[in-house]
């Protein structure tokens, strides 16, 4: 029933739905059975001289009561997965899903006290505003997923009570792509990572650093991947998605206001669909490349080398994931160290 009714709400299909919420929600509850004993043990801990006569040892305890306030991109994940670990750790919980992934907030509403105890794990639904009159409560903990913008609104909240919180925010995540790397590799996973979900997942490839020389095979190989994922037509596909509202289709639309499009661009406002899209020759200055896209558009910029690479992203925000591709593990290493997060690379086949 519940995966039925989210997929039929959410416009996703079977397989999104299996792998990217319920599975991740499933491995969580079964780490935390299986784990449950050992985390609640006391951990002993070598001693000091000053507790040479004593039994030291850490024990733990609930925090108390925790605020989760999901995203709408994966709205079942975001909610019901960090539930988990509050349950896990002993704390009661109060969700907020996020209004904008309206149905599944509905879902998660009727559904959850069904099964949990709606006093201890109640969920609020709403707006902007309903969020805002939460946060002004003391909370033990606050976990929020979702953009920057509101991240800050979330610590702002929480600094007023000491709150700690945990903060999964976005980023403008890029790909370097090496002369020294398999292309069709790295194009067969640039356009999974990038197209699935209709890019609105927050560690999706956000565009492409490469060599000027590359680019074209870059395009070609891409969109010849996605017609194979998705066929001829995007639009007719079950499996791939659409734009989560109308605000952020126009949103997209309005990044590729003067665009080069190498690829894709079709859309339909009414069907909420943009086909995967590639943009060329990219300026780093253009609004494309000022937000996280978290949607089906993927910008090329072009660079002479990895240090150029290097350079053009650290001149920017820090991004939540990098990803390289490339054979010379020197190139790897560097892009890796110098960057200063998570990263993917395309290993040799």
């Amino acid at each position: 029933m519940l995966e039925s009714d989210f997929l039929h709400l959410n416009l996703q299909n079977p397989f999104a739905v299996e792998i990217y919420e319920m599975s991740g929600i499933l491995s969580e509850i079964s780490l935390a059975i299986n784990k449950l004993p050992e985390w609640a043990a006391p951990e002993h801990v070598p001693k000091s001289m000053m507790t040479l006569m004593d039994t030291v040892y850490i024990h733990r305890e609930p925090l108390g009561v925790v605020l989760i306030i999901g995203a709408w991109n994966y709205p079942l994940a975001t909610v019901v997965q960090p539930l988990v670990g509050a349950i896990a750790a002993g704390n009661a919980a109060i969700l907020k899903p996020s209004e904008v992934s309206v149905n599944t907030a509905q879902l998660l509403e009727r559904i959850l006290p069904q099964y949990l105890d709606k006093d201890l794990y109640p969920i609020i639904n709403g707006g902007p505003t309903v969020a805002t009159e939460v946060l002004k409560n003391p909370f033990d903990h606050i976990l929020y997923t979702g953009g920057t913008n509101v991240g800050k609104i979330v610590m702002e909240a929480a600094a007023k009570n000491l709150t700690p919180v945990t903060l999964e925010l976005g980023g403008k995540s890029p790909c370097y792509v090496d002369n020294n790397c398999d292309l069709d590799v790295a194009c067969r996973r640039i356009a999974w990572g990038r197209y699935t979900n209709s890019g609105q997942t927050c560690i999706a490839p956000d565009y492409i650093l490469c060599d000027k020389s590359i680019q074209d095979e870059l395009v070609k190989k891409i969109s010849s991947t996605v017609v194979e994922f998705y066929g001829a037509d995007p639009q007719k596909s079950p499996d791939y998605g659409r734009i989560v509202n109308t605000r952020h289709f126009k949103r997209l639309m309005s990044l590729l206001e003067g665009a080069n499009v190498a690829y894709g661009g079709q859309m339909n406002e009414e069907d909420l669909y943009i086909a995967p899209t590639i943009v060329t020759d990219v300026d780093p200055d253009s609004k494309i490349m000022q937000e996280e896209i978290f949607g089906p558009l993927l910008p090329i910029v072009t660079v002479a080398s990895a240090d150029e690479a290097i350079g053009f992203i650290n001149k920017r925000d820090k991004p939540l994931a990098l990803y390289i591709f490339s054979q010379d593990k020197k190139v790897r290493v560097a892009a890796s160290v110098a960057a200063l997060c998570f990263v993917g690379w395309s290993p040799r086949p």
